[in-house]
């Protein structure tokens, strides 16, 4: 079996699709140290070679290289301030301040480590600071759009809401639209969101050849996506991009996001009218959430069907 050069399979990648090298590289390094890259003369820094496998959709957990402690070290920060902003997101309250600390402190020391060229990770730093807010809490929704929008022109200087499927993204760029389009949401400018969402769903899932780069990603998007299909009343559509993601979610064993799939399905199906189906959802939806033990759904959910179909759970018990 012949042995690919990485910057090789890159290029030919590239010339597949059509990309020049300036397209390709743009927001992530010089078009010359991707051409030195390609012809095998150097190696760019490892997060920037994983942006580039981004978007071109090649596998990006198959690269591996020799890193440098800097480079390691960034990554851990980088991992540890990932996981401790996901678990701010959902904290209680009494939870919160005390994760927020701590992502706060991540923050501050990624900051003093990352070098003035390295966009990728400044734009790490942004999102997750649009994320945590102050320290008294969340950003007025204006400062948090444009927080964000600096953060994703570090990369894509020339991103367009209007025309979002007109680039290639890596997947912290397509986090960082998911989470502008639930700026606008949070505003209940659903239209606007929707029309985020809609193109953000349409450009991950049209790479269905390479879903394991932004699948656990296009779980959280399609979730989004068929919540704000459901606020705005489109039920079919909403049952369609639900399906989708119930699809991706069991295919690729991403489970977060699957009861709440299937509640909205309950809420769509009942909606339109189809009472069996909406109360197997919901059924369904109620037992996932049990088994995780998720108090604050389980309530929610269990009012819903209580209302709408009579059944008492605590009376089951």
């Amino acid at each position: 079996m012949k042995e690919l050069f990485i910057g090789e399979v890159i290029k030919r990648r590239r010339e597949e699709l059509g990309l020049s090298q300036e397209k390709l590289c743009e927001g992530i390094c010089e078009p010359i140290t991707l051409s030195r890259f390609e012809s095998g003369k150097n190696i760019p820094a490892h997060n920037r070679v994983k942006a580039l496998l981004q978007r071109l959709n090649l596998p990006d957990n198959r690269y591996y290289a020799l890193l440098s402690k800097h480079e390691l070290k960034l990554n851990s920060i980088r991992a540890e301030l990932l996981s401790c902003t996901t678990r701010f997101e959902c904290a209680p309250i009494d939870k919160a301040k005390q994760l927020w600390t701590l992502a706060m402190e991540q923050l501050q020391e990624l900051e003093m480590l990352v070098e003035e060229d390295d966009r990728i990770t400044r734009q790490f730093i942004l999102s997750h600071r649009a994320t945590l807010g102050r320290e008294d809490g969340p950003y007025p929704l204006r400062e948090r759009l444009a927080i964000l929008l600096d953060a994703l022109h570090l990369t894509a200087p020339n991103f367009d809401l209007e025309y979002i499927g007109a680039r290639r993204y890596t997947v912290d760029e397509t986090r960082i639209i998911n989470q502008i389009a639930g700026t606008f949401s949070y505003a209940e400018d659903h239209e606007k969101a929707l029309a985020i969402y809609r193109q953000l769903f349409e450009y991950v899932y049209k790479n269905d050849d390479q879903l394991s780069n932004f699948a656990p990603h296009l779980t959280l998007i399609a979730y989004n996506y068929t919540r704000e299909l459901a606020l705005c009343k489109y039920y079919h559509e909403a049952i369609q991009a639900a399906e989708k993601g119930l699809q991706v979610s069991v295919n690729y064993f991403y489970y977060q996001f699957l009861p709440g799939f299937l509640a909205l399905l309950g809420e769509c199906y009942y909606m339109m009218g189809e009472e069996k189906a909406s109360r197997e959802r919901y059924l369904q939806a109620h037992y996932l959430y049990e088994v995780l033990e998720d108090q604050k759904s389980l309530s929610i959910i269990d009012s819903d069907i209580r209302e709408r179909f009579g059944i008492e759970f605590s009376n089951q018990q």
